[in-house]
């Protein structure tokens, strides 16, 4: 049985078949990865949709159905995402292994520590979604005009929703990392965030209104931690540019 792939070190050298077969490699352990995790997760699906379910108001907890083969593709769909969801950990950790030895000791050190960061902005934003965005959208939304409408939630369009707002909310909660990466490159600033503070909250509030959700209640509640996150990445730009000008005093470069 072949061997998981090793990873090379920075100023380790090796062939391009050697490069393309460790890819293959990565990309055969990535696939199973999935495999595995779609395997649980469509075991375990009817627990997944009753989760996904509890947003849904008194009476409507059940989505509808209206074709054969729905029930069947809904089931899998959702078996899928969740699979990938699960699996990302492995997916993400193989893609480093492989581009790691671009990059030296330290700079893979940082690294580390970013996708750490990236990884708990991740956790907080599935959580924000589901726990706080999710509840009251669902409820505002099943709600409107409720008087004149005989409303009844479709499961196909009710878990494409669930997931485009998991998603999304779980995406923007990664600009700080955008930012950062920007500030790392030299496009902007600590100074120049703090200068363009009013601008950086108008480009928050569109990004909150471009996010799924055509609801005033949803928009507003996405709003709020994209506000609070382009605070927290001033402060971190400028942590940065401290860490950066410290480690170019030491005469630590980057590869």
């Amino acid at each position: 049985m072949k061997r998981l792939p090793r990873r090379l070190s920075h100023e380790e050298e090796a062939t391009l078949v050697e490069h393309l077969d460790e890819l293959r490699t990565r990309l055969i352990v990535s696939l199973i990865a999935v495999a595995i995790c779609f395997a649980f997760t469509y075991a375990i699906h009817g627990h997944i949709l009753h989760w996904l379910n509890k947003p849904l108001p008194r009476g409507l907890e059940r989505p509808i159905t209206l074709s054969p083969a729905e029930p069947f593709i809904t089931s899998f769909m959702v078996s899928f995402y969740a699979a990938m969801f699960l699996a990302l950990p492995i997916l993400l950790w193989q893609l480093w292994s492989f581009l790691a030895p671009a990059f030296k000791q330290h700079a893979q050190r940082s690294v580390a520590l970013l996708v750490a960061f990236a990884t708990a902005l991740a956790v907080g934003g599935i959580s924000f979604a589901y726990f706080v965005v999710l509840p009251a959208a669902i409820h505002f939304l099943t709600s409107y005009d409720k008087a004149h409408f005989n409303i009844q939630v479709r499961a196909r369009d009710y878990y494409s929703f669930v997931s485009l707002v998991l998603i999304a909310v779980t995406v923007v909660f990664e600009v700080p990392i955008f930012i950062l990466a920007l500030v790392r490159l030299g496009v902007l600033s600590h100074e120049k965030l703090k200068r363009n503070r009013r601008l950086g909250y108008v480009i928050m509030a569109a990004l909150a209104v471009a996010l799924p959700g055509v609801d005033p209640v949803t928009t507003s509640l996405e709003m709020v931690p994209l506000m609070v996150l382009f605070e927290l990445s001033i402060h971190l730009a400028k942590l940065m540019e401290r860490r950066s000008a410290a480690a170019a005093a030491a005469g630590v470069t980057d590869p």
